[in-house]
């Protein structure tokens, strides 16, 4: 039985959003320093008030005391030290970072990269510019190596990684929401006219 009263409607609004990490393109630089995640897990970086946050954009570069950090000075996780002489730098698949020096034919390691996930990403508090803070619907970081078996991707040198988003299926979206909006105002424009109708009528 539908109670009596005035029901009205209160039209659409959005009740949640999700965060999509499906995989992008993959885009080849000169920059042996860019990296990309190959599969599940999120580069960890400081922020400047000591904060930890996560991030999938690889774009790295060095500081004025060598340290690998993001393109906008984020030092990554464990700190990993180049020297000024270091030549040839190699980024494996598993994050170990080695580089050679002039005159010495053996390579040094300056560290091993290490990856982070989560049980739910989705649920990842978006910062801004890449960055994202855990919460209590993604879950604690899960801290290993890339490739290891806490089912971390690996690593892959001088790539990028693009965007995930489909411009073709997003232009197929809108034009659906458009044409439900279309019909939607037809219809309202259908039981204004009925109305009318039934006014005259009346008279």
């Amino acid at each position: 039985m539908i109670p009596a009263g005035l029901q009205l409607g209160l039209g659409t609004r959005p009740t949640s959003n999700e965060i999509v990490f499906t995989q992008g393109a993959f885009s080849e630089t000169d920059n042996p320093l860019d990296m990309v995640v190959q599969g599940a897990g999120f580069f960890q970086v400081l922020q400047p008030n000591g904060a930890m946050a996560y991030t999938r954009a690889g774009q790295f570069q060095l500081d004025k005391s060598g340290n690998i950090v993001t393109a906008n000075g984020n030092a990554i996780v464990p700190q990993i030290t180049i020297p000024p002489a270091a030549q040839q730098i190699t980024i494996a698949t598993d994050g170990t970072v080695s580089y050679s020096l002039p005159n010495q034919t053996a390579s040094q390691q300056a560290g091993q990269i290490q990856l982070a996930n989560f049980q739910n990403p989705a649920g990842l508090n978006s910062l801004g510019n890449g960055l994202y803070t855990p919460t209590d619907a993604s879950g604690d970081a899960t801290v290993g190596i890339p490739g290891g078996q806490e089912g971390m991707g690996s690593l892959l040198q001088g790539y990028v990684e693009q965007s995930n988003v489909s411009i073709v299926d997003e232009f197929v979206n809108l034009i659906q929401a458009q044409r439900g909006y279309e019909a939607n105002s037809k219809v309202v424009s259908a039981a204004d006219n009925m109305y009318q109708q039934v006014n005259q009528i009346s008279r």
